[in-house]
């Protein structure tokens, strides 16, 4: 039996990048442009950035990204937990956790011992999948602002 791995995402990791990104927006039905090698680099050289894939041998069964964000009330920082997808046909096989582990994990390992995450109050699969994991619930209400000519 193939085992079940997690890998941080580097600078080096292009390639493997651009398809974790694009089997996260499948799941999300959403549209997916490979991104360009430059911005990768940027992007996946940054100690603030965190991408982490699921992988069984190559194939790529499902992945997070997150940001680091420094606090102000003390010299601390907290992950904030952008996206956590995994393929439809490898959900509910402990994936999901496995990849929040190696976040807490490697966070924990930069000295980073608190992580959040906002999910829709009408996503029941998002809200199980956090109370699972021990995920304590904060009532907040999150805007969001765009720019118009966006």
């Amino acid at each position: 039996m193939i085992e079940i791995r997690t890998q941080r995402l580097m600078a080096d990791d292009r390639a493997l990048a651009n398809r974790l990104f694009a089997i996260m927006a499948e799941v999300f039905g959403e549209a997916y442009k490979p991104l360009d090698e430059a911005y990768l680099d940027r992007l996946l050289s940054r100690e603030d950035f965190w991408a982490i894939a699921a992988l069984m041998g190559d194939v790529i069964l499902g992945g997070l990204t997150a940001h680091t964000v420094p606090m102000t009330r003390a010299e601390s920082s907290e992950i904030f937990i952008y996206d956590i997808a995994v393929r439809g046909d490898h959900q509910r096989r402990g994936i999901g956790r496995q990849l929040m582990t190696a976040l807490l994990e490697g966070g924990a390992a930069a000295n980073i011992y608190t992580a959040f995450v906002a999910t829709d109050n009408d996503d029941d699969h998002a809200l199980d999948f956090y109370r699972s994991l021990g995920g304590v619930e904060s009532p907040v209400t999150l805007f969001t602002f765009s720019d118009p000519r966006a």
